[in-house]
């Protein structure tokens, strides 16, 4: 066991507005028309999954740890509280640092289009990034889109910075 997968318990989360919950194979039924927006994947990648494929990769991603243990999985379906909708998700993959200096968690968030400019990427990822931090996260890294304004200005809110590191197209931005 590694010492991520023995520090990092996911478990629910909590913000002013939202609920995050640990993914479940249950949310894909919820999450599949959700995302079934092609615009959506335009900055995310991809294509809009149906159920049985958000099932499949749910199932995947719910074992909560890769083959060799080395990373941690965390995914999150982030619900408004006050109408118990979800909105989208977020999801951090945590794995020790080079050297033994600590861990390292690469994030990510995804508000469906209906509940975008509401601050709910912020506002669940803020959540999440301050848990993981309690949890012995010392390094945070996001990979956005060069043009997906939204996320710039989520990851700056973050205190995430950009580098000149390139990763599929997208720039890695770190705390």
């Amino acid at each position: 066991m590694t010492a991520a997968e023995g520090r990092i318990e996911i478990r629910a989360l909590r913000s002013g507005r939202l609920d995050l919950e640990p993914l479940r194979r249950s949310h894909a039924t919820e999450m599949a028309p959700l995302l079934d927006d092609p615009g959506l994947h335009t900055f995310i990648g991809g294509e809009p999954a149906s159920a049985e494929e958000l099932d499949s990769r749910y199932a995947r991603q719910i074992v909560g740890h890769s083959a060799d243990g080395s990373e941690r999985w965390l995914n999150w379906v982030v619900r408004r509280r006050d109408s118990g909708q979800a909105v989208g998700t977020v999801q951090a993959t945590v794995r020790e640092q080079d050297g033994d200096r600590g861990l390292v968690a690469e994030v990510a968030w995804v508000i469906v289009t209906s509940q975008q400019g509401r601050g709910y990427a912020q506002e669940a990822a803020q959540t999440m990034l301050n848990w993981l931090q309690r949890q012995g996260v010392e390094l945070v890294i996001a990979h956005v889109s060069p043009g997906h304004a939204a996320s710039i200005a989520v990851a700056g809110a973050l205190g995430l910075a950009p580098t000149e590191v390139l990763v599929d197209g997208e720039v890695r931005w770190q705390a």
